[in-house]
């Protein structure tokens, strides 16, 4: 049995779909779970509540962890913790092997530049604080032989099915009301994101190879080192509407919060956004000899 926890959002219905290439059994978990695959069994579970995440853990081989707390720095600070500790107990106590699929939040801001998996931690934002405080958690578990697990971090999403992303909200669905595209950051600085098919297809991989265990993985992203304006650029050649790209200062960040939250919640971390940020994933993609999607095909994929 592989169980997916928080499998509503697009990153676990792309894993869950992946799965099935390994097993039949596979079971859904989520407040509202959902079949992607025929034959997934469906539980419905609060995973804050430490009797039902256990239930979920029980009779797994491998977990895999896409839940997503609500983006408000106050409920990661509250919930996040609590989790991590209860899902360490539980895989513990049944021997379940942990997949955690995380973000980079709680890098070094020096290194965005070239990310790896040995980049320092050293977070600035409160998130980051947050992840790198679970992600030490997990660590510390393996290296005590709690349990076997794995990192699969992943930088900013795009793909059919990411609407909460900062692409769909701010570029998307201007385009689609024929308006011009906003972008809260710097334009002309590198930045890199990972397609949602292959965060499906390389978690799924990761949690049934072995040997990928008790180490830090970054999902495959291209090695194309594109610009925020290139990325939009795709994006409008890929709809055929091209328009003046707005960019959004600060302030105006705060005032469209209101109508878009990403916005608001984004507003600690927008650091990311106006420096070069090259995710490298080399390490997986020679490991399983893999070419991650290319932007252009990834784009013209999302905005189908």
């Amino acid at each position: 049995m592989q169980t997916i926890l928080g499998a509503g959002g697009g990153a676990g219905i792309e894993i869950t779909r992946e799965l099935s290439k390994y097993t039949e059994e596979i079971r859904v978990v989520s407040r509202n779970p959902k079949k992607v695959n025929v034959n997934d069994q469906l539980m419905k579970a609060d995973l804050t509540d430490p009797r039902q995440l256990d239930d979920a853990v029980k009779g797994s081989e491998i977990v895999y962890v896409t839940i997503g707390f609500p983006y408000r720095t106050k409920v990661w600070r509250e919930l996040w913790p609590k989790f991590m500790k209860n899902l360490i107990s539980s895989c513990s106590n049944y021997k379940t092997k942990i997949v955690f699929v995380d973000n980079v939040y709680m890098y070094d801001p020096k290194f965005l530049s070239d990310m790896t998996e040995e980049t320092p931690i050293n977070p600035i934002s409160e998130k980051g604080k947050v992840r790198a405080e679970i992600a030490t958690m997990l660590i510390d578990a393996v290296e005590k032989n709690k349990v076997n697990a794995l990192i699969a971090r992943a930088p900013d999403f795009y793909g059919p099915g990411f609407v909460n992303t900062l692409f769909y909200q701010t570029v998307n669905l201007n385009l689609l009301k024929n308006k011009s595209p906003q972008w809260p950051g710097n334009l002309d600085v590198i930045h890199n994101y990972i397609y949602s098919k292959d965060i499906g297809k390389a978690v799924a991989m990761l949690g049934n190879t072995p040997d990928a265990y008790n180490q830090v993985w970054h999902l495959p992203t291209t090695d194309k080192k594109l610009t925020n304006r290139q990325w939009i650029e795709l994006i409008m050649d890929a709809m055929n509407k091209h328009k003046k790209i707005q960019t959004l200062p600060d302030w105006m960040m705060s005032v469209l919060g209101i109508f878009i939250p990403i916005l608001k919640e984004l507003k600690e971390v927008g650091y990311q956004i106006r420096r070069d940020y090259f995710f490298n994933s080399n390490k997986f993609n020679k490991r399983f000899n893999y070419t991650p999607i290319s932007p252009e095909v990834g784009i013209r994929e999302m905005v189908k």
